[in-house]
């Protein structure tokens, strides 16, 4: 469990608290260029980057309260994991619809920043990721999880450059959905874990 007495909660909240900064900051540049290239992968990851400055806000404010608390606000980051899944399905039928290709140029560039953001984030989070506790699991599989997503999106900018398809966009930002899917259940199942044991 991460309980309070725990000396290294203090470094654990600062680490959150400079990745939410971080996400926050990120989200706003890879919607703008999500919205303005339709791309599916750009936008499901630019939501994920809001929900990861949500999940490490929420992080920094329940490392104060009770075991028990915590856990309940595991579950709810679970619930948070999913909410890129979701925005990429949404995004991914406009696509299909329209079938017009994202521009792979941009797609490319803001991919490699997104790797550049999430790959400081997760060496923030790498020295907390063995804590027995929910939280800090789920920051840190988010934050890799990130990482290997935004590898993928690169590689649909060339694709996307070659082939002229909406296909390698619009794979990845489903991979997105699906990678985050897993991710939540597996911080979910750590989360009622530990609300059982404090019951």
């Amino acid at each position: 469990m991460c309980d309070s007495p725990d000396p290294t909660i203090p470094a654990f909240r600062r680490a959150a608290l400079i990745v939410a900064v971080l996400n926050l900051a990120y989200f706003f540049v890879e919607f703008a260029v999500a919205v303005s290239i339709g791309s599916v992968s750009l936008l499901a990851d630019s939501i994920d980057f809001l929900e990861d400055a949500s999940v490490n806000g929420l992080i920094v404010l329940a490392l104060a309260w009770s075991a028990k608390a915590r856990a309940r606000v595991g579950m709810l980051l679970a619930l948070l994991l999913l909410v890129p899944a979701v925005a990429a399905l949404w995004a991914a039928w406009s696509k299909i619809s329209s079938g017009v290709p994202a521009a792979p140029i941009p797609l490319t560039i803001t991919g490699a920043g997104a790797l550049a953001v999430n790959t400081l984030c997760a060496f923030f989070l790498a020295k907390h990721r063995h804590r027995e506790c929910s939280l800090s699991k789920g920051a840190f599989l988010s934050a890799r999880n990130d990482a290997i997503a935004n590898i993928a999106i690169i590689a649909a900018g060339g694709l996307t450059f070659a082939l002229k398809s909406i296909w390698p966009d619009l794979i990845v930002g489903l991979g997105i959905a699906v990678m985050n899917a897993g991710a939540a259940k597996e911080v979910f199942e750590a989360a009622r874990g530990e609300h059982a044991a404090e019951a």
